[in-house]
């Protein structure tokens, strides 16, 4: 657990001056709030259908409403904890800007395409849908996980605003490149598929810059009004337990649209799952050797490991309902994706807490200032 590496709360009160205890109580129980989300949800979705038919009427364009606003209110204690002065400094570290694009827009893609063509070579809908998740990077859910596994805030947020950009400017070429050009040099079958610019953008300006820039503007009206003291002792330990009620709402929000199609299909659920797993651990353990091989720290190589193995399911479910329809096989997969990463990075978060002792030994008497910030004292 949690409590026997001493480490940070995200959840909680950053203070650089605090010394390391154990976690709350809440946050030392993730997991089994995580449990208990996803079973809510599959209660509601099951025995109160119109709950899931009445959040389907809330979208804009293909984006959930109901979702749209339990990730904003997950992602902005975490944007707003954010020292966005000490964020500049992260643009300066090539080899770790350089690591994150090839793992994410190199390795990434061609990793999930592989993985979709060998485990799922006769059913081409569900193939499909792994590969446009593939090409979906992670914007949102990534700086929980990171955050968890006390990574560096300020390195996640400056790769997640690079890996928007790119996937912006990126997504329908490699689109266009993985399902039609690669799958013709290799003699294999060939999708067609129109990604919508627009759809791209706007899960991007959601599900990042809405929370950013709220994030942003606080601490510099926060600091400029009334301190930095003020804003890290006081103003963030008012809001940071809203990151776990976001992350718990968006869960349940998920399971209650989706769970019954996830019920109706367990078999396909299964063969869709493997390579999603698959996928998590090969991009994690792929982030954390090429941090360990550039000599990162702790904090910076966990968060190298999770912005590689996140995906941004948001935008990869509007994009396949958009071009494919609700009902197709693309869109099951896309809406299974989030329902196997949660649990899967939760359990990845642990792996990087248990790692943290074994391959930084010198760092933990001495954590850096983005861990020290972190630390708390027990909640009961």
């Amino acid at each position: 657990m949690f409590a026997v590496v001493n480490v940070r709360s995200p959840m909680t009160s950053p203070s650089a001056s605090t010394p390391p205890a154990r976690l709350s109580t809440v946050d030392r129980y993730l997991p089994a709030w995580i449990l208990a989300a996803m079973a809510v949800g599959l209660v509601l979705a099951v025995f109160a259908p119109a709950v899931g038919e009445l959040l389907h009427s809330f979208q804009v364009g293909s984006v959930s409403v109901p979702i749209a606003v339990g990730l904003l209110v997950m992602m902005y204690p975490v944007l707003a904890k954010v020292r966005y002065s000490d964020a500049r400094a992260v643009a300066g570290d090539r080899w770790l800007l350089i690591s994150s694009l090839v793992l994410n827009w190199l390795l990434g893609p061609a990793l999930m395409f592989a993985l979709a063509w060998i485990l799922l070579p006769d059913l081409p809908e569900y193939r499909t849908g792994l590969i446009i998740v593939g090409l979906a990077r992670c914007i949102a859910m990534v700086l929980i996980w990171n955050d968890l596994a006390c990574g560096d805030r300020e390195a996640a947020a400056f790769l997640v605003a690079v890996n928007s950009v790119f996937q912006v400017l990126a997504f329908s070429a490699l689109g266009w490149f993985y399902l039609q050009i690669l799958p013709t040099w290799l003699g294999l079958a060939t999708t067609s598929a129109s990604f919508s610019f627009w759809a791209i953008t706007l899960s991007v300006l959601v599900f990042l810059g809405i929370p950013l820039a709220l994030g942003y503007l606080s601490r510099r009206v926060g600091e400029a009004t009334r301190g930095r003291d003020w804003y890290e002792e006081r103003f963030l330990p008012r809001v940071s337990p809203f990151a776990l009620y976001g992350l718990l709402f968006t869960i349940v929000m998920l399971f209650a649209l989706q769970g019954q199609q996830v019920l109706d299909r367990p078999l396909d659920v299964v063969r869709i799952a493997l390579p999603l797993l698959v996928y998590f651990v090969v991009m994690f353990v792929a982030g954390y050797l090429a941090g360990l091989l550039i000599g990162l720290t702790y904090e910076r190589t966990t968060t190298l490991a999770f912005t590689a193995a996140g995906n941004n399911f948001e935008l990869a479910i509007a994009v396949s309902i958009g071009t494919f329809g609700a009902t197709s096989g693309q869109a099951l997969t896309g809406i299974i994706g989030p329902l196997i990463e949660v649990p899967a990075l939760v359990a990845l978060v642990y792996v990087a807490l248990w790692l943290r002792p074994r391959l930084f030994p010198s760092r933990i008497d001495e954590p850096s200032d983005a861990a020290a910030r972190h630390l708390t004292p027990e909640r009961v």
